[in-house]
This record gives structure tokens, sequence and C-alpha cells, in this order.
């Protein structure tokens, strides 16, 4: 996610496909994430996000590692305005900052219709340091630009096929 101070940048992020996170999670600081689409299109997005007690409106365009990133702080108020318009394309998730080498893997573990579904993100200051990255094997099989586990997909469409049939 974008520094908030800035309300526009480019995120560089790789991300994973978690079977076993290796540690038990909740040893780490985590946060409750409710996401709705409003515009959920070919590779343009438009979401509300309930973050803790933090709310967002945030326009994303884009695909892979490297996308434009517009994000607003607004109200709890506007975000219950625009959760309504969101229905059939939502997704929750506990997200858990769990330290990786000299980065942070934001590891996501999904609630509801995407129950059993594990991702990590990776973000990187930039594209040098995306690609010297070297993953630990607990991050798994990489995802990154795999638009089926774009979390607009996942809110529409749900797990992918073989992602389903592994975590049954």
């Amino acid at each position: 996610m974008m520094d908030n101070t800035n309300n526009k940048s480019s995120e560089i992020e790789r991300k994973f496909l978690i079977h076993d996170p290796g540690c038990d999670l909740e040893e780490y600081p985590s946060v409750k994430i409710r996401q709705g689409y409003l515009v959920a299109e070919d590779r343009v997005e438009l979401r509300v996000r309930e973050e803790g007690t933090d709310c967002f409106l945030t326009f994303k365009k884009g695909q892979g590692e490297d996308r434009l990133e517009a994000e607003i702080p607004i109200s709890r108020e506007k975000f219950a305005d625009f959760w309504p318009l969101t229905r059939g394309q939502r997704v929750r998730k506990q997200r858990y900052r769990v330290p990786c080498g000299d980065h942070t893997a934001e590891v996501d573990v999904y609630r509801r219709k995407l129950r059993g579904l594990i991702t990590a993100e990776v973000e990187f200051p930039n594209q040098e340091a995306a690609i010297a990255f070297h993953p630990p094997d607990w991050l798994g099989l990489e995802i990154t630009g795999d638009e089926r586990y774009a979390n607009q997909n996942l809110a529409r469409h749900g797990i992918p096929e073989e992602a389903a049939a592994a975590v049954g």
C-alpha cells in the first residue's frame, strides 16, 4: 500500500501464493480489511477499503509488478455510503505484517467466500529492489501479474480453480 501522505504514486510489489506460512501468524501485527469494488474492469479499479479504523477510496491502473495508485482517506460515513454499491464485489481478509529479510511481507488470510486462500505481497522502493529480491521458500508460488489472483478478480470470481482444489 502506498504512503497516504501522497495521493499518487507507483506501487511496485511482488505477490505470492502461500500454502503454509511456516509460522504462527497470530504472533505478528495484523489488521482486519474489508474492501469493495465500485469499478473493476480491464486493469482499472476503483475501490473503497476499511482497514482497521481507517477508510480509503483508491484508484489503481495497470497490471503486474508496477502499477499506478492514487488513494485518499475518506470518512467512515462516506465508506458506509459506498459499501452497499460494492455488493457481489467484495473481499474480506486479515492482513499480517511478517518480517521477510530486509522487507515486510503483507500476508493476507482471506475470509468468507475466499476462505482458505492465503497470499503475500512484498512492496519495493524501486524496480531494481524487486528484481534483486530472493523470496524465502515459505512465500510459495509467485503469482505477480496473474490476474486471477488480483483482489478485484477474487472479489468477482472467487478462488481460481487450481487454488480452490489446493485449499479444499
